[in-house]
């Protein structure tokens, strides 16, 4: 029992290995297609939403049964518990990958980012890459120490997002009302994304170590 149990686990693991490494791609996918005004990326990250969300339900419907069937205790059962928690994040991070590609979409054929906003995007979403790798490690190994960085690692993204108001709030901003609440509002996706992998990443650190991390 108790190698089938784990073997069930381990399963579990690899799906959200897979997950993480999807939503990765999905969001790398979505800023190009915004940063660059691309129909056929945008569209395809808003269909391959569809691979997160059925990796959920695998790793939901593992979890239940595993509940069923095992009836885990103590430890046995944070694992599960907490992998059902990670999932969450994880699909939640698609689905904001998903926001960034229809934000895209719903300016093309013009790019949605004028240019004043285009690099700090791009910070955003080059930092948002690192936590998103940062996750598919920490999970595959299950190492703690890394999962712990997270929340430093998310600084950046917090910081940058401050910058983006800058912007958007400086007199020089010419692209009126409309463009101010598209930057504002996809400043927010990468800063939520970044959010998740965080919790992602305290969850994995008390899956691993039984303790739970000290929040700032």
């Amino acid at each position: 029992m108790r190698e089938e149990f784990q073997a069930e686990l381990d399963e579990v693991s690899r799906l959200l290995v897979a997950m993480a490494d999807e939503v990765r791609g999905l969001m790398s996918r979505a800023t190009t297609a915004l940063l660059v005004a691309d129909k056929e990326l945008g569209e395809a990250v808003i269909s391959g939403d569809a691979t997160v969300n059925s990796l959920y339900r695998e790793v939901e419907e593992k979890v239940y049964l595993l509940l069923a069937r095992q009836a885990p205790v103590a430890s046995d059962l944070r694992h599960v518990v907490t992998a059902l928690h990670i999932a969450t994040d994880i699909e939640r991070m698609g689905d904001l990958a998903k926001h960034v590609a229809r934000t895209a979409l719903r300016r093309y054929p013009a790019v949605a980012v004028p240019p004043e906003l285009a690099q700090v995007i791009k910070k955003m979403a080059d930092a948002a890459d690192t936590l998103a790798g940062k996750i598919s490690e920490v999970l595959a190994h299950q190492d703690a120490a890394r999962a712990a960085e997270l929340e430093t690692d998310d600084d950046v993204i917090d910081e940058l997002h401050k910058g983006l108001f800058v912007v958007l709030l400086g007199a020089a901003w010419q692209h009126g009302v409309e463009a101010a609440i598209d930057g504002a509002l996809l400043g927010r996706f990468y800063e939520r994304f970044a959010d998740h992998a965080v919790n992602a990443g305290y969850q994995l650190y008390y899956f691993a170590t039984g303790e739970q991390l000290v929040r700032d």
